[in-house]
């Protein structure tokens, strides 16, 4: 399956270096809703899910 990279998006929002857990969540839901290039990691859903609605 070809997944499509939103180039601009990611151009205008690096990844923090040495992000926290709760960084990271953060950064992977915003991706997820504005680019396609890839999964969510594995490590992330199972930390929202730990987290819970708050985030």
């Amino acid at each position: 399956m070809l997944m499509q990279i939103n180039k601009n998006w990611h151009l205008a929002n690096k990844m923090l270096k040495n992000p926290t857990l709760d960084q990271r969540i953060k950064w992977h839901l915003e991706h997820a809703k504005n680019c396609f290039c890839r999964e969510m990691p594995e490590k992330i859903k199972e930390g929202i899910k730990r987290r819970g609605p708050k985030i």
